[in-house]
């Protein structure tokens, strides 16, 4: 059993013991807990570029998810609940530091030519807004829809194509500077 699902009688506890809209039992948690955790530590680390950030973020992000209890209409609800508490954790980190964090070593286990290709890209995407991390990330590497991406971010799904747009010419504008990516189209 995960720590985090050990604390679910105390975050009910803490949430001022009100009763949820449909309860969430401790099997049903720790299932959905090993299904989406990696996907969120990975969404985690890639905005903040630090594993242990993203360990502690992760762990907030379930917390607030269990607090606030909501009523869910399924496992993908749920998904997208929680995506859109660890942006929330994430955002509400970036405004407390207002600072970016320095890129952490990369795993040695891998062939040189990943660890400086991973390298590269932690450095390019720390050039890159939260908000456009959280986009591209949610749109190339979690393969989200715009309606998905909209409510992870709590923003209007007719602006997601916009943005979207908008955080990939600045993505391939930084890798053509850096001479590893394609040149921006004018």
């Amino acid at each position: 059993m995960s720590a985090l699902a050990a604390e679910l009688p105390l975050v009910a506890a803490a949430s001022g013991g009100r009763t949820p809209h449909r309860p969430m039992d401790e099997a049903r948690f720790e299932a959905f807990y090993r299904k989406s955790a990696s996907g969120l530590w990975s969404y985690l680390h890639r905005m903040t570029g630090d594993a242990a950030l993203a360990d502690d973020l992760l762990q907030k992000a379930f917390i607030r998810f269990l607090r606030a209890n909501p009523a869910f209409a399924g496992e993908e609800h749920m998904r997208r609940y929680a995506y859109r508490a660890a942006t929330s954790v994430a955002m509400d980190h970036f405004r407390e530091t207002k600072r970016r964090r320095e890129v952490p070593e990369v795993d040695t286990t891998v062939s040189q030519a990943e660890t400086d290709l991973r390298h590269d890209m932690s450095r390019v995407f720390a050039e890159l807004k939260p908000r456009e991390r959280a986009l591209l990330w949610l749109a190339h590497v979690e393969e989200s829809g715009h309606e998905e991406i909209a409510e992870a971010l709590g923003l209007r799904p007719r602006s997601i194509r916009v943005l979207l747009f908008r955080a990939r010419r600045k993505l391939a504008a930084i890798l053509a500077k850096r001479g590893i990516g394609p040149e921006v189209l004018r």
